[in-house]
């Protein structure tokens, strides 16, 4: 998509306020912090843009088994007595932070929104955990609901996987492997997934300052969790790379404007496109990257939360 010479103007106003207070809140930025820093600054702020969090019939947390038999903890929300379909949600913080808590809210509302169950998972972190653990982790996780979904009294055979950035990534990468072993899904739901092995698109020089995710916070999470750079084209980081993608779920993209990964997610959803793969994609204009956790500040926000469970529903519906 084409760029304006001055982005700034691009910002709806409740999105420029809130950045103007991140600025004179002169918080130390990610990229200048250890992981662990990292992780817990993240955690801190996350919930404060967000909206109130629906209550739920049901929310439980457990763990699931890896493949190398390590517990990977997950949430599950369920918002009524009834046997519901699954989608299985890999939160974003660039394979380095963030986790169930932080997207708790998000989880909360799709759930209550779309009317199904929503599973959370917690896969392990970069730099302890570099690439390919997230993906292995969610993948198992994602095995896991489909063999064992019915034990929790919820329909398995309707099946849909989600995640935002990072998770949006995990997503992908899930939803071809799906295609590959013959997993069927209904749906994947991606909030402005990373697709791409280098940020070298316009929308990466345009939004690289200023619009929340910045080029320094980029280059922080690719270099915890892949720096070894001839490992960067594999598909399960850089979905666009992906030979082929023929077969593969429908997709339902949320993109956001202001955001240096817009242009990759136009570009993945063209080539799921082309394969004849159904796609809805949605550009919510004048925000950044990961408004969908800011309802509370951000309108766009919460229309994004609505036709996100549509998708869901009507996915669902369809493969009824």
């Amino acid at each position: 998509m084409s760029h304006r010479r001055n982005p700034r103007t691009l910002l709806t106003p409740a999105m420029h306020s809130v950045l103007d207070r991140m600025t004179r809140a002169n918080q130390m930025p990610l990229h200048a912090l250890t992981p662990a820093q990292a992780r817990l600054a993240y955690e801190v702020g996350a919930g404060f843009l967000d909206i109130t969090a629906p209550a739920l019939q049901r929310v439980e947390s457990f763990t699931v088994p890896a493949r190398d038999g390590h517990a990977l903890p997950v949430r599950l929300y369920v918002p009524s007595t009834e046997q519901l379909p699954i989608l299985v949600y890999f939160h974003g913080g660039g394979f380095t932070i963030g986790g169930i808590a932080t997207h708790d809210v998000l989880c909360r509302t799709l759930s209550h929104l779309a009317h199904c169950a929503v599973l959370s998972v917690a896969y392990r972190l970069a730099p302890e955990h570099q690439f390919p653990v997230a993906h292995n982790d969610a993948w198992d996780a994602l095995q896991w609901v489909a063999s064992h979904g019915a034990s929790l009294g919820l329909n398995a055979s309707l099946l849909a996987v989600g995640g935002d950035s990072a998770g949006g990534t995990l997503a992908c990468a899930c939803a071809l492997q799906a295609r590959a072993l013959g997993l069927p899904l209904a749906l994947q739901l991606l909030f402005y997934p990373g697709c791409t092995a280098h940020h070298d698109t316009p929308s990466h020089k345009t939004f690289a300052h200023g619009f929340m995710l910045e080029e320094a916070h980029i280059e922080y999470f690719f270099d915890q969790y892949i720096p070894a750079l001839k490992d960067r084209d594999d598909w399960r980081f850089a979905p666009l790379n992906a030979p082929d993608v023929d077969g593969v779920a429908p997709a339902w993209f949320g993109l956001a404007e202001c955001d240096p990964l817009v242009d990759e997610g136009i570009l993945y959803a063209d080539k799921l496109r082309a394969a004849a793969v159904p796609v809805d994609l949605e550009i919510y204009r004048g925000v950044v990257h990961g408004f969908a956790m800011m309802g509370r500040a951000i309108p766009e926000a919460r229309r994004a939360h609505l036709d996100a469970a549509r998708a869901l529903q009507h996915a669902f519906q369809t493969n009824l």
